[in-house]
This record gives structure tokens, sequence and C-alpha cells, in this order.
């Protein structure tokens, strides 16, 4: 046991607590002045860029002063940079053969940069997912859906998907379909629906809203109602306006057809015919059958 102690002091004694206080003071210091750096950087471009490059251009600094300070920690603590930079350089390229997808995913984060079809705080869609757009970063995008679920999209996917963004815009147009009977009078169904969007507060005057006849349908002639909201208006204005179209159709007698179903025997064109039969002629009919 002596001698195992007598070991171990020697070994701590050996050991340069100077150099490795010194290594974490260059980390914690490093540390402090990226976040520094990153901060300040967000602070210039917050009033002449994006949210996009602000967020990402912050990112870059603080990683390059914290790698910076990192050298210094390890030449501190008695490692060659040179011999840790060629380590590092193949294992860069190690990696890079053997990680192409995230390779592929940085690049595509570079042409989302450049291109910039969206921004943090953008409503966007890919492959039928809605969301806010809450973080860009090199491999992925983070959206928060409408039911608070998260989603990370790889970057490389967004260069190679049709992405819709929703808020690129500052209005949007709503389609409302409106079927009536065939036997209403579509001109003066239009003109009822024209005006119900000259009284509505959320439609905007301009562009003007327009009612297109766009189908004959099986059981209603199909109308497209159509007018502008801001953007942030969208749920609001479809669900108030479906509400007030219905109202105003019930008040003024215009028949909204459900949907039914007419059969016909072929080229005659004649209804099959149905005989309602009551139950003790039914039972006569099954006996004779008999």
């Amino acid at each position: 046991m002596d001698d195992i102690g007598g070991a171990l002091a020697a070994e701590l004694g050996s050991i340069d607590w100077g150099a490795w206080l010194r290594v974490v003071v260059l980390l914690a210091l490093g540390f402090v002045l990226a976040t520094a750096a990153s901060r300040g950087m967000a602070r210039l471009l917050g009033s002449r860029s994006s949210r996009h490059v602000t967020v990402l251009f912050g990112r870059v600094v603080f990683y390059a002063i914290f790698v910076i300070f990192i050298i210094a920690a390890l030449r501190e603590a008695g490692f060659a940079p040179d011999v840790l930079l060629g380590a590092a350089g193949i294992l860069t390229v190690a990696i890079g053969f053997a990680s192409q997808t995230s390779a592929s995913n940085m690049i595509s984060g570079l042409f989302l940069l450049v291109e910039k079809p969206f921004e943090i705080g953008n409503f966007i869609e890919v492959d039928g997912t809605i969301g806010e757009v809450i973080g860009i970063d090199m491999l992925s995008v983070k959206l928060r859906t409408a039911d608070n679920l998260y989603v990370r999209i790889p970057n490389e996917t967004l260069i190679k998907t049709r992405v819709i963004n929703r808020s690129r815009f500052p209005i949007r147009r709503l389609d409302l379909t409106v079927g009536i009977a065939y036997r209403e009078d579509i001109r003066r169904v239009q003109q009822l629906l024209l005006s119900l969007a000259e009284e509505s507060t959320v439609c905007l005057e301009e562009p003007k809203p327009f009612v297109l006849t766009t189908a004959f349908g099986p059981s209603s002639v199909d109308l497209q109602f159509s007018f502008w909201v801001p953007a942030d208006k969208v749920l609001e204005g479809r669900s108030t306006m479906m509400e007030a179209v219905k109202a105003l159709l019930d008040r003024e007698q215009v028949e909204i057809p459900f949907p039914h179903t007419s059969v016909y025997a072929g080229s005659a064109s004649q209804p099959f015919r149905i005989e309602l039969i009551r139950d003790d002629n039914r039972q006569e009919v099954t006996d004779d059958e008999r």
C-alpha cells in the first residue's frame, strides 16, 4: 500500500497543474468571447438582414472563435497542433466519405442561405407537413406544427422537395365552393355572395372578390367564391365566411342541395319501379315461392 500511495503521489506530482489550469481558463474565456461576439454579430445584422442570416452568421462566428481557443488550449496542454490538424484533416476526409448525407445537407443549407425561400417565423408546407420555422441550421430545418409537434427536416429534402411558403406574401386568397340547386338563379346568387364580401370586415376591398361557375355537379351547380384576406386571418376568414354564406342562403331561401343519386334503367331512361309490400303480402309471396 505504501508503494502504491507513493507511486500515485509521484504521478500526481509530475502533472503540470498550472498548464491544465490555463487550459480550463482558455476554454472558459473562449466560450465567453465567442458568445459575446456571436451576440454582437446578431445585433449588427439584426436591422440589416433576415433572421435566417442573422442566426447563421452568429453561429459561424461563435464556432470560429471557440475553435481557435480550443486549439490554443490543446497546445497549452502539450499537444502538437500540427499533428492534431493533420489528424483532423485525415479524420475529416474519412468522415466525409462515411457521411455523404451530412455533407449533402450542409451544401443544401448553403443553397437555402443564398436562395432564402423562407425565414424563421414563416409557415411552410413540406410533403404535407405544415408548420412554423423555428430553426434553420446547417444540417436541418426545425418546424413547429399547429398541434405543437416538433418536426426536423433535413436540408437536402428541402432542396429536392416542393416547399410552399404560406407567409411569403402579406395577403392570401381563399376559395370557397358553394353548391346551389339547379333551379336557383345563378346570377342572383353571385350578386348575393359579392354583397356578402363587401359587408365582411375580414375581406379586403382590393383585390376584388369574384364568383365563378365551375361545374355542374351530380346534385348541384358549383360556384367558386374567392376573396382576399390578410395572411394572419386565413383561418378566421374561412370560418366566418362559411358561416355567413350558410346564413345568407338560408335567409334568401336559396337551396343548398345535399348529395343524392338517381338510378335509371339503361337506354329506356326510366327509373326502376319501386313498390312497397306489406309484411303480410311479403309472407304470402314467400310461401308461394316455396
